[in-house]
C-alpha cells in the first residue's frame, strides 16, 4: 500500500521544470542499472553539492541497495558524523544561502524528476564567465542562477562565445557573429526586428583536473545519482508497469468475451 501511494504521488508531481526552452539539451544518457555510476555520482554529490544543497529526503542508507556497505557509507559519504540511517541534511541555514546566493539552496532530492536528467546534465556543463554576476559566472541553461559553478576545479575555466539573432517577433530571421551586422540588419528592417545576444557555445580559458571526456562522465555519474534518489524504485514501477498492462489487456478481452456470453440471446 505505501509503495502504491509512493507510486501516485510522484506520478503527480510536475515533470517540467523552468528550463531555457531556446536551449538545447543534451542527451544524459544515464543508466539507472549502472550502480558504479549511482556510487560514483553520491562521492560527488556530498563532495562538491551537499555544502549547500541537501537531500533531506533521502537517508544515507538508501546506497545499500547500490552495492556500499555501511562501513563504506561512513566512510567515504558522511562527513559530519551522521548515522547511515539519518536523513541527508546539511548545516547551513536558510537565512545565510539566501543572503549569499539571492535565494535559499533548493532541496535536491526530487530536483531530476522535476526538470529531468537531460536539463540537469546540460545545466552542469553550462556554466561560463560574468563579470556582471555576483558569483562571477552565468549558465546558459539557466540563465542569473545564483549558484556558483561548483564544478569549476574538475571542469576549468570557459569563457562564453556570444551569438547575435535578428528577431521579428517570435521568430529568428538571422544569426550574426558581430553585433554590429546584426544592427545594420534591424536598421534596414526598421521596426518590428530586434538583436538578442545569445551565448552560442564556449572557449576554454583554463583547463580542469579532468579531461573533457572524464569530465563529461563526471557529471553524467552525478545526474545518474540525482535521478536514482528522486525515484528509486522507477526500474521497479516500469517492471510493475508492463505486467499492470499485461493484465488490463487479458482483463479486457475476458470482459469482452463474457458480455458476448451474457448478451448472446438478446435481440
Amino acid at each position: 500500500m505505501k509503495k502504491l501511494i509512493v507510486i501516485i504521488v510522484l506520478a503527480l508531481l510536475p515533470l517540467a521544470g523552468f528550463a531555457n526552452e531556446s536551449v538545447e539539451l543534451e542527451s544524459a544518457n544515464i543508466d539507472l542499472t549502472d550502480h558504479a555510476a549511482i556510487q560514483r555520482g553520491a562521492k560527488y554529490f556530498t563532495n562538491y553539492c551537499m555544502g549547500c544543497h541537501s537531500a533531506k529526503y533521502v537517508r544515507y542508507k538508501l546506497m545499500e541497495n547500490v552495492g556500499l556497505s555501511e562501513s563504506m557509507i561512513k566512510g567515504n559519504l558522511i562527513f559530519d558524523g551522521s548515522k547511515v540511517g539519518g536523513l541527508m541534511k546539511i548545516a547551513m541555514p536558510e537565512a545565510y544561502a539566501a543572503e549569499s546566493f539571492g535565494a535559499p539552496a533548493p532541496d535536491l532530492t526530487l530536483e531530476a524528476r522535476r526538470r529531468g536528467s537531460d536539463w540537469v546534465y546540460t545545466y552542469l556543463k553550462s556554466f561560463y564567465t560574468d563579470p556582471s554576476r555576483p558569483t562571477g559566472v552565468n549558465n546558459k541553461v539557466f540563465h542569473n542562477v545564483g549558484m556558483p559553478n561548483i564544478l569549476w576545479e574538475l571542469e576549468g575555466i570557459k569563457d562564453p562565445v556570444y551569438k547575435y539573432e535578428v528577431h521579428e517577433g517570435a521568430e529568428k530571421v538571422a544569426e550574426f557573429d558581430s553585433e554590429a551586422e546584426a544592427n545594420a540588419m534591424v536598421k534596414e528592417k526598421g521596426e518590428g526586428f530586434r538583436v538578442e545576444k545569445v551565448v552560442h557555445g564556449f572557449s576554454k580559458r583554463t583547463d580542469g583536473k579532468l579531461s573533457d571526456e572524464d569530465f563529461d562522465q563526471a557529471v553524467r555519474d552525478l545526474t545518474t545519482y540525482l535521478t536514482y534518489i528522486s525515484e528509486p524504485m522507477q526500474l521497479e514501477r516500469q517492471h510493475m508497469g508492463v505486467w499492470v498492462l499485461l493484465f488490463l489487456v487479458i482483463f479486457t478481452v475476458l470482459a469482452y468475451l463474457m458480455k458476448k456470453e451474457w448478451w448472446k440471446d438478446v435481440h
